[in-house]
């Protein structure tokens, strides 16, 4: 592999592993969704995505949140690592409660950044930002700020969920109801029952985009990582095609199997071995868990 054709899969491979498939859901043409105000036609869509994702054997459901296991204040931090090699840390963190638009929202931030070391291969400095509505737990703003390498960009998109229109500087696109960003996504799904055998679809919007996502529950496992031993659910985010797979590697996440359902490993197959991001500290909010009224349930939702 020549040293160019190297640098990119490892700024690819850093970027992927971060966090829960920034790569995945944000760089891949996917037919997008129904625009909202056609259940039948979004439902009907979804399964046949599935069809088409390598989900056979599992149960496709569309659930609603139960419970919100965080608050303001949580911050979890990991090592990324390249096989024995330490690339550098990446956090996740719950900022605070703040108020986006008149709306209560949770503010999630998401960095990575390489070690100095490391910074003589690729130098890495991220930032993830997602405004999440706070009662209705949908994405309400998204910012990213990248600097890999020489690469720079700065992105942000407005979610208009009662319009149901992300919108950008540039353009407007329709959306699904109850739309996530990449961030805001996994932070939803901590809210869900997960079973082995689920895989459960939810509307994701990633660059101009809608993604149909499903979150395939493979197993349970224990695991040992710097911050602990934990018993964990293995979870794998799956799009449409399996072919994504062969060719931007494969993800998958290992969360505490409890009400917290806090990430504790990710780790990113590619086509030289495997990074991962490792917890190795974490504080969590201290605030009770949050139930969730089940009101407006989405349809097919269970």
């Amino acid at each position: 592999m020549n040293e160019s054709k190297r640098l990119r899969t490892v700024r690819g491979s850093i970027a992927l592993v971060v966090f829960v498939s920034v790569l995945f859901w944000g760089h891949i043409g996917l037919p997008g969704l129904s625009p909202a105000g056609d259940a039948m036609a979004q439902q009907a869509q979804n399964d046949e995505a599935a069809r088409n994702a390598g989900l056979d054997g599992y149960r496709i459901v569309h659930r609603f949140p139960e419970i919100v296991p965080y608050g303001e204040g949580e911050l979890l931090t990991f090592a990324i690592q390249y096989g024995l090699i330490y690339a550098g840390d990446a956090t996740l963190e719950i900022k605070n409660v703040a108020t986006f638009d008149t709306v209560r929202a949770y503010h999630i931030i998401s960095t990575a950044r390489t070690n100095k070391a490391f910074d003589r291969i690729f130098k890495v400095r991220d930032r993830h930002d997602s405004f999440m509505d706070y009662d209705n737990l949908y994405s309400l703003s998204f910012e990213k700020h990248l600097r890999e390498g020489k690469f720079k960009r700065d992105t942000k998109v407005i979610f208009d969920q009662r319009a149901h229109v992300a919108i950008y500087p540039d353009k407007q696109v329709p959306i699904p109801p109850n739309t996530q960003d990449f961030l805001s996504a996994l932070y939803y799904a901590r809210t869900l029952r997960l079973e082995v055998g689920d895989a459960i679809a939810m509307a994701n919007h990633t660059d101009g985009k809608n993604y149909p996502i499903f979150i395939k529950v493979l197993k349970r496992d224990r695991i040992k990582v710097p911050a602990g031993e934990f018993d964990c659910l293995v979870v794998e985010p799956v799009l449409q095609t399996t072919s994504i797979f062969e060719n931007k590697g494969k993800l998958t996440i290992w969360i505490t199997d409890d009400t917290v359902k806090m990430p504790v490993l990710l780790r990113s197959k590619v086509v030289v071995g495997a990074f991962e991001a490792v917890l190795k500290e974490y504080r969590l909010s201290g605030e009770p868990h949050r139930p969730i009224e089940q009101k407006d349930v989405p349809a097919g939702a269970e």
